[in-house]
């Protein structure tokens, strides 16, 4: 397969999304303002979720409509490009909450 086969990306981006959910679930909100390798390893995890979801074609895209394309891409946007203003109360939103429902709309997958 090749690096841009949807099915290598939507895998990429389940992978990634239960590696942050599982990597979170110990942790508190307050460790990523006292543990800068948790942080960078979440936005990190998020940064892969979103270029794995830009690589994915638009008609597969609306294959699955309840995941959020262009919020997920867009958030990996913001990571790159405002690296110097991250907040990280987001972070941790995105975490918390929007993955382990981006997990539930993502297909499953045999990564």
């Amino acid at each position: 397969m090749s690096r841009h086969d949807p099915s290598v990306a939507l895998g990429h981006m389940a992978r990634h999304a239960r590696e942050a959910v599982a990597l979170a679930g110990s942790r508190t909100r307050r460790d990523l303002d006292a543990d800068r390798v948790f942080e960078l390893a979440l936005t990190r995890l998020l940064e892969i979720i979103g270029e794995a979801a830009s690589r994915v074609p638009l008609d597969v895209r609306d294959r699955y409509p309840a995941v959020p394309w262009r919020d997920v891409i867009d958030c990996r946007n913001r990571l790159i490009h405002g690296y110097d203003t991250l907040d990280l109360d987001i972070i941790w939103a995105i975490v918390a909450n929007d993955l382990p429902q981006l997990l539930e709309a993502l297909p499953p997958s045999g990564d």
